[in-house]
């Protein structure tokens, strides 16, 4: 009896501790396991997640090339801004003017006798107060003549207002040559007919026998032709923006003056050109800046860039360090002559002084500069950024195809080792619940054997 008294008290002490009989956590001894056997798991993905910030870093970085390749063909283009012209008139009141870039550089002397005129016709008040929905007197009619077109209006019980003669006039044979509407002033409403062509081409006439409709039209303006001459040229132009009489130029008439002779300039645009030079300059800098952070160390972490140890990087900077620096002999030598001064960290300083000194004194030489196809800085970046921004075979592009592949590995990777652990958490509940089924009949099997220990 003291034996087995001894024994159902060491059974019950052992369980009333915690021991066995009290059940597992299956879940919390399946995570445990699974976590110990999950180092791979999380090395492949932190793996992961670097090759993908490298990823991003490399496409700003190619963004950014592709940005700084825009900016270097807007310079290097026989049509970009180094090409533009600016037609500058001597009296902006009298005209301007506007020139492409395969405009001939001269000065023309050009005198406005008259502008160019819109045909237009007007009709007395109605009846006073007068709106576009009073009532007209019907059977009355008027003839439009406009060029090869006319039209005779009636009115009738269908248009016997002024808003409806304009809509029949729109609608008529002559609605594609003019265009009639209602206006309305404090002396009552009145129809207006306008021609959609200026000039001469676009004159017209409206005729109304015997003043049958009682309307009394007007015609305060003939449709005329301006009148100019263009270095001594006389020239007819049905409307006040003149093209093809000088070439690749246009005039913009403002005003009319026959005892003035402006002159317009066309020359190269200085203007146009800096803002152009200003935007390459920014968009190399972007470039150099992004190169810069990926080899700068945190002062904190003391950990550089991503790319840190990217040998493309290096290859890229070598390419525009060498291309930036070129250097030719004549007037413009480097990018420097025209007030672009390279800084320690790689990067361009304008001197906006010397760039606007040199663009008004020596154009054609900074265009030449950038725009050679034998020798220049702009033949010599384009030939860089070209290798670079390669979309199969430059080094950027290589790159991010390495570590895609290498991406591609590491998911196959990770793959089999999720569905590995997936097999290994289903095995592991599997036992521990089995081995959880068995210690919670303990209790019972203890009473059993206290049951019999007591009988014996």
């Amino acid at each position: 009896m003291g034996i087995t008294n001894t024994a159902t008290s060491a059974l019950s002490n052992l369980l009333s501790n915690g021991g066995l009989g009290t059940g597992l956590n299956v879940q919390q001894l399946v995570s445990q396991q699974l976590q110990a056997d999950s180092g791979p798991l999380t090395l492949l993905q932190s793996e992961q997640a670097q090759f993908s910030s490298q990823t991003s870093a490399l496409n700003t970085i190619s963004a950014d090339l592709l940005a700084l390749q825009g900016t270097v063909q807007d310079l290097t283009s026989l049509t970009g801004a180094l090409s533009s012209e600016q037609a500058t008139s001597s009296d902006n009141s009298i005209l301007t003017g506007t020139a492409n870039s395969t405009a001939q550089q001269a000065v023309h002397n050009i005198v406005v006798k008259s502008l160019a005129t819109t045909a237009s016709y007007y009709t007395n008040p109605a009846a006073l107060p007068a709106s576009g929905s009073t009532l007209l007197a019907t059977g009355g009619s008027f003839t439009i003549n406009g060029g090869s077109n006319s039209a005779t209006i009636t009115i009738d019980s269908t248009n016997n207002t002024l808003q409806g003669l304009a809509t029949a006039i729109n609608n008529s044979a002559v609605g594609g040559s003019v265009t009639a509407s209602v206006i309305q002033d404090s002396s009552g409403a009145r129809l207006a007919v306008v021609s959609n062509t200026s000039g001469a081409p676009g004159d017209f006439t409206i005729t109304d026998s015997g003043n049958s409709t009682g309307l009394n039209f007007t015609k305060p303006v003939s449709g005329v032709n301006a009148s100019l001459a263009v270095d001594g040229v006389p020239i007819s132009s049905a409307t006040n923006t003149v093209s093809g009489v000088i070439p690749d130029v246009t005039l913009n008439l403002n005003g009319a003056n026959p005892d003035e002779t402006v002159a317009l300039s066309v020359q190269p645009d200085p203007a146009t050109a800096t803002i152009a030079i200003n935007q390459f300059v920014t968009t190399y800098n972007q470039v150099v800046s992004d190169l810069n952070a990926q080899f700068a160390v945190n002062p904190v972490t003391g950990s550089a860039g991503i790319l840190s140890n990217d040998s493309t990087l290096s290859l890229v900077q070598d390419q525009l360090f060498t291309a930036i620096n070129f250097s030719a002999s004549g007037t413009i030598a480097n990018l420097a002559s025209i007030g672009l001064n390279l800084q320690n960290d790689g990067t361009i300083q304008v001197d906006s002084a010397t760039l606007s000194n040199t663009l008004q004194g020596n154009f054609s030489a900074v265009q030449s500069f950038f725009q050679s196809t034998a020798k220049g800085v702009g033949q010599a970046l384009t030939s860089a950024l070209s290798n670079v921004t390669d979309p199969t075979q430059g080094p950027i592009a290589l790159d991010l195809q390495g570590i895609s592949q290498q991406q591609s590995d590491i998911s196959s990777q990770i793959s089999e080792i999720q569905y590995n652990l997936s097999i290994e958490q289903q095995n592991l509940v599997t036992k521990y619940s089995q081995v959880n089924a068995v210690l919670e009949q303990l209790p019972v099997l203890q009473q059993q054997i206290s049951q019999q220990l007591a009988g014996a």
